[in-house]
């Protein structure tokens, strides 16, 4: 079974893929939680610090003009990656998880009594527990769309659930526990057509699928740095020009003010208003990089090499007896979650790990839908552009082998 020779290329700006763990080749499957960093991420976030380092916008000498210049640069990069109409729409943040919860506070002013939040039964906990604490502060009703038999969310539920109190509509473009992918554009059309505002968590989205924001119509569309090949803590929030302008402030400080004194301050304009303190520089600058990554690739050759690699797995894994594979019939991006009866899915992982395959098990930050699931968690393997066929059959033989032991 031969990988791809693109695939093979692309494997080798990655140096952490080239060690071993356990005595064995490194087989990474676990890029749900964060992919890997291209050498030209690692050593644009070095170069950085090693010869701009400085603050953003808060200085005329050379080292910060130059610090701004390339933070800024990396704005107008996802600005043109997500087809944002204005770069000021693009708001910096720490990731997906931060990006929601200032959504969720600066919105909960608008919010009364009665009336509805609705998110869906796939949702990561960051996409749940902001809208439970709104709801809780507001006295709003948080309701949520049921998956069907075949793990689709339940759309019909989805339309009764729509009403003239719905306000908000936060939900995930793809699971991140079963990587399923919602139907989210017919989903944004619906939400409309009541008033609603829609928030995207698009963590496991942008990595596997080109996201258009103007396209989708979404209000917000966010996603974290980290799950597209560049570093932790730096993260993005999309918004609407117009409804960023109309939205009061999250935090306090330096940089999103305009003027202050002992008794008033008035705010600095987008995106600065939602941006207090000193950022995240070398994240950003990083995230450009991995962006400009992204750019350079053959796109339509790595979604089809991702998509061979979750149907060869999955075919794989439902002839294995004992192992349960989730939404088996539905479309999926990135990830595949399965259990194996009678064992532990903590216990698989482990001795996966001895052979050098790194998978995630567990609730998957995912809770209700585990609950829902009727298992107290799965075992997750996900994939990236850089993993190979090869790769995904040593998983299944290791797999394999790892139930033979723990049967015997």
């Amino acid at each position: 079974m031969s990988s791809a020779p693109y695939i093979e290329q692309l494997r080798k700006q990655f140096p952490i893929l080239q060690q071993q763990v356990n005595q064995h080749p490194l087989v990474y499957l676990d890029n749900a939680a964060t992919t890997q960093k291209p050498q030209s991420v690692i050593d644009a976030i070095c170069d950085y610090y090693q010869t701009s380092n400085a603050n953003v916008h808060r200085a005329s000498h050379a080292l910060s003009n130059q610090a701004t210049g390339l933070f800024e640069a990396s704005r107008l990069k996802v600005q043109h990656f997500l087809n944002a109409h204005y770069s000021e729409e693009i708001i910096w943040t720490k990731g997906t998880t931060e990006g929601i919860n200032l959504i969720a506070n600066v919105m909960s002013a608008q919010l009364q009594a009665g009336d509805e939040i609705i998110i869906s039964a796939v949702e990561h906990h960051a996409n749940i527990v902001p809208w439970q604490m709104v709801a809780q502060r507001t006295g709003a009703v948080l309701k949520v769309i049921p998956l069907t038999a075949e793990f689709t969310l339940d759309i019909d539920a989805f339309k009764t659930l729509l009403s003239e109190r719905t306000k908000i509509v936060s939900i995930t473009h793809v699971s991140n526990a079963l990587g399923i992918v919602n139907p989210i554009q017919t989903m944004i059309a619906l939400a409309h057509q009541f008033d609603a505002k829609v928030i995207i968590d698009g963590a496991q989205a942008v990595a596997h699928i080109d996201v258009d924001v103007q396209a989708l119509d979404c209000d917000f569309y966010l996603f974290s740095g980290h799950k597209i090949f560049g570093p932790t803590g730096i993260g993005v929030l999309y918004g609407k020009k117009a409804l960023l302008e109309a939205l009061p402030p999250w935090q306090g400080g330096g940089e999103m003010i305009d003027t202050v004194t002992f008794t008033k301050a008035t705010y600095n304009q987008l995106p600065f208003k939602f941006e207090a303190g000193t950022p995240n520089i070398a994240g950003a600058i990083g995230l450009g990089v991995a962006l400009d990554f992204v750019n350079g690739l053959d796109l339509a050759r790595c979604h089809q090499h991702e998509r061979q690699l979750i149907n060869f797995t999955q075919q794989a894994l439902m002839q294995i007896p004992d192992v349960t594979v989730f939404a088996s019939e539905t479309q999926k991006s990135g990830a595949i979650s399965f259990v194996v009866k009678g064992e532990h899915n903590s216990d698989i992982a482990m001795l996966l790990d001895a052979q050098g395959i790194a998978v995630r098990s567990g609730t998957h930050c995912a809770m209700p839908l585990m609950s829902s699931l009727q298992c107290n968690g799965t075992i997750r393997a996900s994939f990236s552009i850089y993993n190979t066929l090869e790769e995904a059959a040593a998983f299944i033989t290791a797999l394999k082998n790892v139930i033979l032991m723990l049967q015997e």
